[in-house]
């Protein structure tokens, strides 16, 4: 039996960090490798054991290996991700279609974690001011689901452009259940050692410090430790 009490190890604490420093958004090293029974439930359960606000645990887990239902949206992502070029114009336009932001056939699984928005009644403990706190709680899971990914080899990428009332209609979801990450899971050849929109030159992740505020919006940080060790922690 594990003592919870127990403080992390420097490996254990190292392997966290390692988890999500690696973890990457993959679209394009996927193999085809199918994911073990044991390691997909052990994904799934890292993932349900995610906090939620007043214990309402609003997920669900919906493991799509049909190749017909991907197909269907990988048209749902076609059509949307037209839509989405076009917001850009130029140089810009060609770079965002030059970009694969998809791995829906080419992962052998795909996972819709969806939130149950009637989930816990009509009052939840919590959620009384902020109403959207189900849909907070379903990305936590999505992101427990995700570092244990990384520490088992396993890569997952997000579809976001999506219509989602289309995919909930593909998916069959009841009215109140909401289609929140789409993801892509599988074996992959690499982890990039950057984002990959990094690497293509799309975005460059901004620097910690001048995201840190002290007591409130804009005012500096005034604890000088702090400071230096952010300025230390990019470095690394």
């Amino acid at each position: 039996m594990t003592d919870h009490n127990r403080p992390f190890s420097d490996d254990e604490r190292a392997g966290l960090y390692r988890a999500i420093y690696e973890r990457r958004d993959v679209r394009s090293q996927f193999r085809p490798d199918p994911i073990p029974a044991d390691v997909l439930a052990r994904l799934l359960s890292a993932a349900h054991h995610a906090p939620s606000v007043g214990f309402m645990q609003p997920w669900d887990f919906i493991v799509i290996d049909s190749t017909e239902v991907r197909q269907t949206v990988l048209d749902i992502f076609e059509e949307e991700n037209r839509k989405a070029a076009d917001n850009y114009s130029g140089e810009r336009n060609t770079q965002y279609k030059s970009l694969k932001l998809q791995g829906i056939l080419d992962s052998p699984i795909n996972l819709c974690i969806t939130c149950d928005r009637s989930r816990g009644g009509t009052h939840v403990l919590g959620r009384n001011s902020i109403v959207e706190t189900d849909l907070f709680s379903t990305c936590l899971a999505v992101q427990n689901l995700w570092l244990a990914a990384r520490a088992e080899g396993i890569g997952v990428g997000w579809v976001s452009i999506l219509n989602q009332q289309k995919l909930a209609k593909t998916l069959g979801l009841p009215e109140q259940v909401y289609p929140l990450a789409y993801l892509c899971l599988g074996y992959v050849s690499e982890f990039l050692d950057q984002p990959e929109l990094q690497a293509r030159g799309w975005r460059t992740r901004l620097p910690i410090e001048k995201l840190v505020h002290g007591n409130g919006w804009g005012q500096p940080q005034a604890n000088p430790e702090l400071k230096a060790a952010l300025k230390k922690q990019e470095r690394n």
